[in-house]
């Protein structure tokens, strides 16, 4: 298992490739899953993260959690980047590349309208896969659990403001039923199992807990490939269709995703925060809530407008570039601090 995890990246390339060859040959199977949706969340996605969060659910305790309080740099550092810096940095390099570097290659109504989808990510930060980022990079199970859930409880509010702010639209609001329906799906649900998992039937024994994550590591890898084979053959007549086009949004989101996490994984160094809560950190502040995203592209301008394939791209480009960076934070994680005591 250790060989299959060092190369992960190479797996993932191969599930992109038979993700798209599976779309392009058998487009009736995708549509049936893409069909099999509530509010715009795939629930075959949703059961595959489960599978890939479950194991670091698992690692979550409660008696733990107040200990996050003594080392709060870790939450600042998360808020300050995904709401002060995020949304602004996404929005102005996307008005650099589209209004400026492409404006040869994509008329101005097309250039407001992927600016206006790249802004959509930029403004909502991740709330399902950051789970699977930090396990990969062996963070802070309950450090985790509260950076999500407080960066949650910010988007109710700051969501439609900076979304008006910076797109110059009223009457935004957050579709609720995306918004709640993910945070059921995507953290009570999961962490509701794994609590009665760890408390009721492994009797919270640290050592009995590390053998089933364990025995459940490749399980959690399969579900992050497949996930990467369906969320690829689910695009491939949108890739077909506008491969230039995806490839010119491609290229501000990956400077704007590798940008985020350098910034961040630099001021964590900085503030000494420790290693397993410094990685986390990074890559929430630079993964995207793609489903709320999505829903908003599509209900502000159209299921077939350039902002919502905008945020889709997002959603192709955030996988490999996400593994990309764990592997980076993985072979630098000598340069942090020993992680904090008593919530490892």
């Amino acid at each position: 298992m250790q060989i299959f995890e060092k190369y992960l990246s190479v797996w993932v390339g191969l599930s992109i490739i038979l993700g798209l060859f599976l779309g392009n040959n058998f487009n009736t199977t995708f549509i049936n899953i893409a069909n099999l949706n509530y509010a715009n969340i795939n629930l075959v996605i949703a059961v595959l993260i489960w599978i890939m969060i479950y194991p670091m659910m698992l690692s979550i305790d409660f008696k733990c959690i107040k200990k996050v309080w003594e080392n709060p740099n870790g939450l600042y550092l998360t808020i300050f980047m995904n709401w002060i810096i995020k949304p602004f940095s996404m929005a102005g390099i996307s008005i650099l590349f589209f209004h400026y570097i492409f404006n040869d290659y994509v008329t101005i109504e097309d250039a407001n309208s992927y600016i206006a989808g790249m802004i959509l990510l930029g403004v909502a930060p991740c709330t399902a896969m950051v789970f699977i980022w930090s396990k990969l990079v062996n963070g802070n199970a309950n450090y985790t659990l509260l950076q999500v859930s407080i960066n949650d409880l910010i988007l109710i509010l700051a969501f439609p403001i900076i979304t008006k702010l910076l797109l110059g639209i009223t009457g935004i609001t957050i579709p609720w039923d995306t918004l709640i329906g993910s945070v059921v799906l995507y953290i009570i649900i999961p962490l509701f199992i794994a609590m009665i998992t760890r408390y009721i039937f492994l009797d919270n024994q640290e050592d009995k807990i590390n053998k089933l994550t364990e025995n459940l590591k490749p399980f959690s890898i399969m579900g992050l490939l497949v996930t990467v084979i369906i969320l690829f053959g689910l695009q491939a007549d949108k890739i077909n269709e506008k491969p230039f086009v995806i490839l010119l949004i491609s290229i501000p989101l990956i400077i704007q995703t590798i940008g985020i996490f350098v910034i961040t994984y630099f001021l964590a160094f900085k503030l000494s925060i420790p290693y397993n809560v410094a990685a986390p950190a990074a890559l929430i502040g630079t993964s995207n809530f793609f489903e709320l995203a999505v829903a908003v592209a599509i209900s502000l301008f159209g299921l077939d407008s350039g902002a919502a394939l905008a945020t889709v791209v997002g959603v192709l480009v955030e996988v490999p570039i996400m593994l990309l960076l764990v592997n980076y934070a993985n072979r630098t994680k000598h340069y942090f601090k020993e992680n904090i005591d008593g919530i490892n």
